[in-house]
């Protein structure tokens, strides 16, 4: 389940840098100065998951494979992006093509680096971003409506799709995002259907300087004052000190976040807070050869998480043998777990829950 976050914000944010930390890479250009970023860059990232490390040591696997997701990062957005200012419409094209929107925001003071608006301002660089995507999407829907104003005269059952590209036009010239209408409803169908952007789920991150890594100073606040009005997820950490991490080892990692007052990174709670914002959910196996984590949607029934190992399995489902991963670690054997009662047997409308251990059983 390939889905990807795009990492989007104004020039020199620290965008590039974040991405080679959660890379672990130096394959993104991190300079000072507008637009060093062209063409997307595009890494998968594991999800952190200490359960798996539990599990083999309990099946003695020789392997773990973890769940992973991408990350894309998107060359910056200036003013007037969405009528091609500084190759705008590119780098839009590119948002449009991710599942979700992971928004940088700078939240440090440095004459060293340039901002291209003369200083950082959350409120301010925020509704750059929001405006210029905002009216990306204008553009989309009234280049749409016309043809969806053809079809409901053909076929009157249509225009509910009018009256809802009407309802998200009137949305976007009030500079609220398409995100806002609910999961379901005819305006996220459209909005869905055109792959608007502001309809994306979107994660601000509040890159910080070293000195507020234990007490984060006024711009972050404002970014969660903002985040938190829209209901939208927010993390903050240090882009610098995360790309030095990268390059430690486990242990040398350890010690230097002992050394300023961290328990661990920041990137983790990205990517987990991105795995969240999709949607998405994991269930394990546990086996002789490994251990692996699975990506479903939440909500997924047994017989299309069984698909997501192999499409045979999900055609010769029978039942789902689960155990909840907390009993696993818990009873450690099969044996005691049967014992236990902890052991389920689950048919074909069973609804997936986050970290069941399964085991399929099918019919070849």
């Amino acid at each position: 389940m390939a889905l990807s976050c795009g990492i989007v914000g104004l020039p020199n944010v620290g965008k590039s840098t974040i991405f080679n930390a959660l890379t672990r890479s130096a394959q993104a250009l991190a300079a000072n100065y507008p637009f060093a970023t062209i063409e997307p860059n595009i890494g998968e990232v594991p999800v952190p998951d200490e359960r798996l490390a539990v599990l083999r040591a309990l099946v003695n696997a020789p392997r773990v494979v973890p769940a992973t997701m991408q990350f894309v990062d998107i060359a910056g957005l200036v003013r007037g992006a969405s009528t091609g200012q500084g190759l705008g419409n590119a780098f839009l094209s590119h948002i449009r093509e991710t599942d979700a929107v992971a928004m940088v925001v700078r939240c440090f003071q440095d004459e060293n680096v340039t901002h291209v608006e003369g200083n950082p301002d959350p409120a301010r660089d925020i509704e750059i971003i929001s405006i210029e995507m905002a009216l990306a999407d204008l553009a989309s829907l009234q280049k749409k409506l016309d043809k969806l104003e053809r079809e409901a005269r053909a076929n009157p059952k249509l225009k509910y799709k009018v009256d809802a590209a009407l309802s998200l036009i009137d949305a976007l010239e009030q500079n609220k995002p398409a995100r806002r209408f609910a999961k379901g409803s005819p305006e996220m169908e459209v909005a869905n259907e055109l792959f608007l952007l502001t309809a994306k789920p979107l994660l601000y991150v509040a890159n910080i300087d070293e000195r507020q890594i234990t007490e984060p100073g006024p711009l972050v606040q404002a970014v969660k004052a903002i985040a938190h009005s829209e209901g939208s997820g927010v993390v903050a950490f240090c882009g610098k000190v995360e790309a030095e991490l990268a390059g430690l080892n486990e242990s040398e990692a350890r010690e230097f976040c002992a050394e300023i007052g961290i328990e661990r990174g920041g990137l983790d709670s990205l990517i987990v807070s991105a795995y969240d914002l999709l949607g998405l959910m994991t269930f394990l196996t546990a086996g002789e050869k490994e251990v692996r984590a699975w990506t479903i949607h939440k909500n997924t029934k047994a017989p299309q998480a069984a698909g997501e190992i192999h499409t045979d399995i999900e055609r010769g489902f029978i039942r789902a043998e689960i155990v909840s991963y907390d009993d696993y670690a818990k009873y450690k054997t099969m044996e005691a777990m049967r014992g236990a009662g902890v052991v389920r047997q689950e048919g074909k409308e069973y609804v997936m829950h986050e970290g069941d251990v399964v085991n399929f059983k099918f019919n070849v």
